[in-house]
């Protein structure tokens, strides 16, 4: 069996995710996958997944759909979207059957930047070095979603009971970042640091699935910036020449050239993600050893989270 949905409307940045290109950063090609990997694997696990098929990435631009085919099972997961499913209203935290002819409206709602809709079946959509991640830049994988475009779910699965979904209070926007610092914090006076933890900085507009921009006290480096390229992570906290902080993000490079003042711990990304424009964040250091205690901490949360959910 198989169903068709039809996109009535889309905003940007809306699209095709799987759980991301692995392996191949070595190669220079990004991992790309969900802004908010915990999210992504939550509205998997609540529809059956095993968490390797793709879903879609929907931005605060939204999106609309109607069910030519059907029936399909969904679950959404992620922010605090408002949800409109065959005329029912809801929010982003929820499984649920479409039949043909209904409608699935996902708006921005009080909270979130990103919201995860994944199918009980098998999304039909290009892959690149075999998965459908979509690396907006290039527009490989996937793929970004447009309207007028219809979206084939194949191997539908049997209908599930509709039901809503508990949001942990780990998945909403986290404003608080543990950071280690350096890895090249040498290429900064001693006092940037002193910097980064005591000082606000503030989400600026100026962010894509690559990188997000922030407004604070500038962090020059007085070294200069004509230092050899070297890799860099998600979470990088990289320094222009003028000290402007860019954090960077699912889409970011493998190699690049501007010194990074500090790391944030890879289990704090998933909040980041769905903290919007002109909010504010703080900074708090970390060892390196307190660090990979609170990553193994989130993968042990999430599990019993997810378990809850089969």
């Amino acid at each position: 069996m198989k169903a068709v949905l039809h996109i009535l409307r889309v905003g940007p940045q809306v699209t095709v995710q799987d759980a991301g290109r692995m392996g191949l950063m070595r190669f220079g090609v990004p991992q790309s996958g969900p802004m908010d990997r915990a999210a992504f694997a939550l509205a998997q696990k609540a529809i059956g997944g095993a968490g390797a098929g793709a879903g879609i990435e929907v931005s605060r631009g939204g999106l609309l759909l109607e069910c030519r085919e059907g029936p399909v099972n969904l679950a959404l997961a992620g922010g605090g979207f408002a949800v409109t499913a065959a005329g029912v209203p809801g929010d982003s935290w929820q499984v649920l059957t479409l039949q043909t002819g209904d409608r699935l409206d996902i708006r921005p709602g009080p909270w979130g930047s990103w919201c995860y809709l994944v199918f009980g079946g098998r999304l039909q959509a290009p892959s690149w070095l075999g998965s459908q991640a979509t690396h907006a830049l290039s527009n490989l994988g996937g793929g970004t979603l447009l309207a007028g475009q219809e979206l084939i779910i194949e191997d539908v699965a049997p209908k599930v009971p509709s039901r809503s979904l508990t949001c942990p209070v780990w998945a909403r926007p986290r404003h608080v970042l543990r950071a280690v610092p350096g890895p090249q914090e040498r290429f900064f006076p001693p006092e940037a640091l002193e910097t980064l933890f005591t000082t606000p900085f503030h989400l600026t507009d100026a962010w894509d699935r690559m990188g997000l921009r922030l407004r604070g006290p500038a962090l020059r480096p007085i070294a200069a910036l004509q230092i050899p390229s070297g890799p860099v992570l998600r979470g990088s906290l990289q320094l222009s020449g003028e000290g402007t902080a860019t954090l960077l993000l699912a889409d970011h490079q493998t190699t690049g050239g501007y010194p990074r003042l500090a790391t944030v711990v890879d289990s704090d990304l998933d909040g980041l993600a769905q903290c919007r424009p002109h909010q504010t964040l703080h900074f708090e250091r970390v060892t390196p050893e307190e660090a990979i205690s609170l990553i193994r901490h989130q993968k042990t949360r999430l599990a019993r989270f997810q378990q809850g959910l089969a």
